[in-house]
């Protein structure tokens, strides 16, 4: 079913991604070459362009369309490669969507400084757009989301990390960007308040449907498919849904062997292999599908104000998509 929906997305959306990556490619403009290396190295890496898609599609979705949106998109990808850039030096991560991280291959400062690059050429072409709530969409967004790094950080290895505690990080850290670039949409549209309100609603659940899914493919998923190590947020001390809600429902013995298996530095896969069987038994997998749906089903819900079109039956399609997948 995965496969058929990413097809029919792909084949809607093929025009706009090559118009996505010219843009990319043509506004990345850097002084140093450097520069244009490491962060080509992420850019161009095989990413799904799914923020840019979502600022094209939230405007066109409120009749925008004069190609402007395709430039705008790009501010989107940008920050999400600042932020992936710096995630990964602060989470010491070998690889990053099936190559190294560019940490691993760059001097940890020079990565740094590629994403506070990428971050500025954001907003550089933010300001174009002479609409200053866009600007403000940025702001809140990169504050949300070093919030969010930071929550995490504090928190990682925490063996109490609660449901809501979890929720709070993953919007901050995910959703707020994808509600962003959604919102963003709406606002160089001109549309009125209560549809923007709409899209930004839409991208806040879908949002945390995808992250709830990502977190998913970290336990069930394989390296192929994941372009990195299965098991990777486990071994950096982050807990997640499906082990949070497996814990609190496991008994004494279960929850001190999870325990056990979280503070030993050493991977094994017979053991993350017991572990996945254990998430399975104790409900952890189901009821985060089960969240991660309730969520795409609000998303979708979201878009009901929305006069049928291209753009609505694509958003649609992408909610479907974001917890079907396999990568």
């Amino acid at each position: 079913m995965s496969s058929d929906i990413k097809g029919k997305i792909f084949k809607q959306v093929s025009p706009d991604l090559e118009q996505v990556e010219k843009a990319l490619e043509e506004n990345l403009d850097p002084n140093l070459g450097l520069v244009r290396t490491i962060a080509s190295h992420l850019l161009f890496s095989g990413g799904k362009r799914l923020r840019p898609l979502l600022m094209i599609h939230s405007a066109r979705i409120c009749g925008y369309n004069t190609g402007l949106e395709i430039l705008f998109s790009i501010i989107f990808e940008y920050l999400h490669a600042a932020t992936l850039l710096h995630d990964d030096v602060v989470d010491k991560a070998d690889m990053r969507r099936g190559k190294q991280a560019a940490h691993t291959r760059w001097a940890a400062p020079q990565v740094v400084l590629t994403g506070d690059f990428l971050l500025a050429r954001a907003l550089a072409i933010a300001a174009k757009i002479e609409e200053p709530r866009v600007i403000s969409v940025i702001a809140d967004i990169t504050q949300a989301m070093s919030q969010g790094e930071i929550d995490q950080l504090e928190k990682k290895g925490q063996r109490d990390l609660s449901e809501a505690q979890y929720l709070g990080i993953i919007e901050r850290k995910t959703a707020v960007l994808i509600q962003g670039a959604c919102r963003s949409g709406g606002i160089i549209s001109k549309t009125s308040r209560q549809k923007e309100d709409a899209l930004a609603a839409y991208g806040y659940h879908l949002g945390m449907a995808f992250q709830m899914a990502d977190d998913l493919l970290d336990y069930m998923g394989t390296a192929l498919e994941l372009g990195k190590n299965p098991g990777a947020d486990m071994r950096e001390g982050k807990l997640t849904l499906p082990l949070i809600h497996s814990l609190a429902h496991a008994g004494v013995k279960d929850r001190q062997w999870m325990y056990d298996m979280l503070e030993d530095s050493s991977f094994d896969q017979n053991r993350f292999e017991d572990l996945k069987a254990k998430l399975i038994a104790l409900g952890g997998i189901s009821y985060t599908q089960a969240m991660a749906k309730d969520h795409a089903d609000k998303a979708k819900a979201s878009l009901q104000i929305f006069e049928d079109s291209d753009s609505k039956a694509l958003l649609h399609l992408i909610a479907d998509y974001s917890i079907q997948r396999k990568v």
